[in-house]
């Protein structure tokens, strides 16, 4: 399959997600009892305790980042989208789907996106009034006709027993890390009481060129050299 693909026909992205709120006793008294509920047989955790995880349901978090990559000729570029404003955000990661990665070649390329960064974005989109894009529109279609990429779906080779990090991945394909300064348990600390959405960009950013060079490895092709590394 990866021998088919045009590379420049390829979206790599990521997801940056926090809660609503930062805290339990934060959330709203019309809010809580459906978290209350989501959880009410989980019995290892509290509903209170297991609010550090928040941030990866849509209903009780939202996107603060959305980073994407591209290749054009030997370049790789990096974009990203963070905005107070969640709506706003979205929407223009909308409008680079709709006007550049809106044909049928066209593919969208993440790590675990099926599971988490693809889902999540279509729910946030619909939750804030905006119409979701041709690429991310798959309902109703039949899976062969979704054109969606996963590293770790990849990886799997059809064995859906193990999730494999992406951290992990790159570590064994002599990748550098992107892991570095912080990993995802960290962001909604970093939002919330650093206010450093600088840091969690650039931690999306480094994960969105893994994907990309996951994606070199698997392909047999040579990594992206530094030097051809653009940020717009």
């Amino acid at each position: 399959m990866l021998d088919t693909i045009k590379l420049s026909s390829v979206l790599f992205l990521d997801v940056e997600t926090a809660p609503v709120v930062y805290k339990y006793s934060d959330l709203d008294d019309s809010m809580r009892p459906f978290w209350d509920t989501k959880f009410r047989f989980q019995t290892a955790e509290t509903p209170e305790s297991h609010y550090k995880k928040a941030g990866i349901f849509a209903e009780f978090s939202k996107v603060i980042c959305v980073s994407v990559g591209y290749f054009s000729g030997d370049t790789f570029r990096i974009k990203s989208f963070f905005r107070k404003d969640e709506k706003h955000l979205l929407q223009d990661f909308a409008d680079l789907l709709n006007a550049h990665f809106n044909r049928k070649e066209h593919l969208l390329c993440a790590h675990n996106g099926k599971e988490f960064d693809f889902p999540f974005l279509c729910r946030r989109m619909l939750i804030n009034g905006i119409k979701l894009p041709k690429t991310l529109n798959i309902a109703g279609k039949k899976p062969w006709e979704i054109n969606h990429l996963d590293t770790m779906e990849l990886w799997k080779f059809g064995d859906y027993k193990n999730y494999t990090s992406l951290n992990l991945l790159a570590k064994i394909f002599n990748i550098p890390t992107p892991k570095d300064d912080m990993d995802g348990s960290d962001v909604a600390k970093v939002y919330w009481e650093e206010k450093n959405i600088k840091r969690i960009v650039t931690y999306c950013q480094k994960d969105v060129l893994t994907v990309a060079q996951l994606i070199l490895r698997f392909k047999g092709d040579p990594l992206i050299e530094n030097k051809n590394i653009v940020f717009a």
